[in-house]
């Protein structure tokens, strides 16, 4: 049974921010100097001690927990006039909706006050080591990030996506928090934000640990350059897969629905739309690694693919999931017709191709591409196509040359769209081919690229409508 538990990095995500606008200080860099500077001036807006307080009977973020919940790099910034204020509204919004000039100290000072609260401000409720920043992958970012908005985090945080800043600037700006916060105190703070500033308007959301761990680890690689995700099939498991151990895994658990064999014909298959993939059909060697992982580990609805494919982590194990993939390989090569075709030897797809496609809304339908069919648009959309596209490349399901003969869509039913056939492109709108990207098509194998910036979406509708015969 999982535990649910509250998540959402509420307003009482808190800076270092001060309503005082006294001059610049100057003290002593030891830590009896700093505590006689924080107790006669800093207390007159924060708090050092005592217990969690609405932020309406406060004047400025509680420093309580100052030692547990900022990086050391950060807080010396902050200290010495480096850092962008946190509440472009104010933190007492209801007050005031201009952000405090906070005073400036030296390098020295700050770092004396960075002993201090390290000495004497921890959060004895923060366990150490509880959130293991190097495993968070690249995935758990990604849906880390979906559940920061679909639990409406976004209400009232702004973040930084695809270079604009978005969200609702009413409590503490969380771009870049990933260079400011604590991974742990922020963990911590997760499950349940009222135990930090209670009647603040925090909200407790209904989420699992996983989701929650998934969203502090979006929240932590914010603003961090370089990170390095996590890579699981890097992992001790899979350095012990077995194929003898995923053959009992694959019968047991996704024969259920791919067939014993793995035509795609399962006892299940039948009530299915869209259909299971075809395994046998499909070269697992050449899938990208990631990928795979990511639709056996965490599901098909979370890549954005059918949610008819469950999410097997909790049910397999690691181990499991490395031994499955380890059978996936050994025992499907793929259609040798397919192979013909992807070497130039075999037909074309299928031209016109009959579709029961969902029709976008009107807002989208009369949408048209704001991007000039350039040279540059077209092979910029070609490299999104050929490469670039998250969670897969385009041409991994419709094929190198557009014609829907990739290696990955000779498991689909219906096959991939081939963007060839100028009978079928001609008739599709801008609009259409812009909403079914980013939304996917239901009852196909068509996912969502939801998270591709809308540019790129225009670059590649260009580059396919480019194929067109």
């Amino acid at each position: 049974m999982h535990v649910r538990r509250g998540v959402v990095i509420g307003s009482a995500l808190l800076a270092l921010v001060g309503l005082m606008s006294s001059p610049r200080l100057s003290f002593g860099s030891d830590q009896p100097r700093a505590k006689e500077i924080l107790q006669q001036t800093c207390v007159q807006c924060h708090r050092l001690e005592g217990k969690p307080d609405s932020r309406f009977n406060l004047k400025a973020p509680d420093l309580i927990w100052a030692g547990s919940k900022y990086k050391r790099t950060w807080l010396i910034g902050w200290l010495t006039g480096k850092e962008a204020p946190l509440y472009a509204k104010g933190y007492r919004w209801d007050l005031t909706e201009v952000p405090s000039k906070h005073p400036m100290v030296t390098e020295s000072e700050a770092n004396a006050i960075a002993d201090y609260f390290a000495a004497h401000n921890k959060d004895p409720r923060v366990t150490v080591g509880a959130f293991d920043l190097a495993k968070v992958s690249k995935f758990d970012a990604a849906f880390g990030g979906m559940a920061f908005k679909a639990h409406a985090c976004l209400g009232c945080h702004v973040i930084e996506e695809n270079g604009k800043i978005i969200g609702g600037p009413q409590s503490a700006s969380l771009v870049a928090s990933g260079q400011r916060y604590d991974k742990d105190w922020l963990f911590r703070f997760g499950q349940n934000p009222q135990d930090f500033t209670p009647h603040s308007g925090e909200f407790l959301a209904d989420a699992t640990e996983p989701q929650l761990r998934a969203v502090i680890g979006f929240l932590m690689v914010q603003g961090v350059k370089d990170f390095t995700y996590y890579e699981p099939w890097t992992s001790q498991e899979f350095g012990m897969a077995s194929v003898d151990r995923g053959k009992v895994v694959y019968k047991e658990y996704c024969s259920q629905c791919h067939g014993a064999t793995g035509k795609g014909d399962g006892p299940a298959a039948s009530g299915l739309d869209p259909k299971p993939a075809i395994h046998a059909n499909m070269p697992f060697e050449k899938l990208p690694i990631d990928y795979l992982y990511n639709v056996i580990n965490h599901g098909g609805a979370a890549m954005g693919k059918s949610p008819n494919m469950p999410y097997w982590n909790l049910t397999i194990g690691q181990q499991g999931v490395a031994d499955v993939m380890a059978y996936l390989k050994a025992t499907f090569k793929g259609a040798p017709d397919m192979a013909a075709a992807q070497s130039g030897g075999g037909p074309t797809g299928v031209c016109p191709q009959e579709r029961k496609t969902v029709k976008a809304p009107g807002d989208f339908l009369s949408k048209t591409n704001p991007l000039p069919a350039s040279a540059e648009t077209v092979n910029a959309g070609k490299a999104v196509f050929l490469k670039t596209a998250q969670p897969v490349a385009c041409a991994m399901c419709h094929g190198k040359d557009g014609n829907g003969q990739g290696f990955m869509g000779a498991a689909l039913v219906p096959p991939p769209r081939n963007f060839t056939c100028g009978k079928m492109m001609n008739d599709l709108p801008d609009g259409q081919l812009f909403w079914i990207i980013k939304n996917g098509s239901p009852g196909t194998g068509m996912m969502s690229f939801a998270g591709l910036p809308d540019e790129q979406v225009w670059q590649l509708i260009h580059y396919v409508r480019s194929l067109a015969k």
